[in-house]
């Protein structure tokens, strides 16, 4: 997985070599029991080719999807979020190269007001749709405290794309297990990486052997664990690295924002 940072540079990328990051060690699993797995696409900025995917969501509301900032950045989406021109939230859809599901156009984009992009910390967007998709699809997400965030629990990334770490796009969205980490390995893992671990707004997982991960492709994705959504993909170094774990924006963070905001939340 590339830093958040590093990651920009693949938006100028040809289409099926698209930005951020995706699913590495992973299997394929269907929407319908995923539902609020979403992808962000722009045809204006990565043609066609699988749909115009470029990162992933989480659908948190009817109207409402998170995802990472970055993936809304100039460089990536290639204009300014208080434009998004034809960015668009494809849902129920497994397969990129097909047309099931919606596509549903989004109306406003909200960056974090604490999202630091030379640190990675905050790395969190809320976009507003033009038009509700059903409220049963939605995932609650992990306030404080939830026992989704306890060091060792089970939980699942999810996102299309590189399934190689070296480019291996594919159409099928997929889902890798990974086990929570506590935060202290974490900003141990990263303490002269980039920005390092920041634990009020960052989480950490990883599989214990390494092997499973996010990677190019799957930025905004969802973690979820213990039934709620509790981080979307940000940055890493590598990916499936065993020495690196996934570095995610942490749930109550976003609870937190969308609360703020008068939103669903845990």
């Amino acid at each position: 997985m590339l830093s958040a940072l590093t990651a920009l540079s693949a938006a100028l990328l040809p289409a099926h070599a698209a930005a951020d990051e995706h699913i590495v060690g992973g299997s394929p699993v269907s929407v319908s029991d995923h539902p609020w797995v979403v992808a962000l696409a722009s045809r204006d900025r990565y043609g066609e080719a699988r749909s115009g995917q470029f990162c992933g969501g989480a659908l948190v509301g009817p109207d409402t999807v998170v995802t990472a900032a970055h993936c809304v950045s100039p460089e990536v989406l290639g204009r300014n979020a208080d434009d998004p021109g034809d960015l668009t939230v494809i849902a129920g859809r497994d397969d990129l190269g097909r047309d099931a599901g919606r596509e549903v156009a989004v109306r406003e984009v909200r960056i974090n007001p604490g999202y630091d992009p030379a640190t990675n910390a905050g790395d969190l967007a809320v976009l507003t749709l033009t038009e509700s998709l059903p409220a049963d699809d939605a995932i609650r997400v992990a306030g404080a405290g939830h026992p989704g965030y306890t060091p060792g629990t089970e939980a699942l990334v999810h996102g299309w794309g590189d399934t190689t770490g070296s480019g291996g796009y594919e159409n099928l969205l997929r889902a890798a297990g990974v086990r929570m980490l506590a935060d202290d390995d974490c900003a141990r893992a990263y303490e002269a990486v980039g920005g390092g671990f920041d634990a009020e707004s960052m989480v950490c997982a990883a599989a214990p052997q390494g092997g499973q991960d996010a990677c190019q492709g799957d930025s905004g994705g969802p973690l979820v664990a213990a039934g709620a959504l509790v981080g979307l993909v940000s940055w890493g170094n590598g990916c499936g690295d065993p020495a690196y774990p996934g570095v995610y924006t942490r749930g109550s963070l976003i609870a937190e924002l969308l609360d703020q905001e008068g939103r669903v939340s845990d």
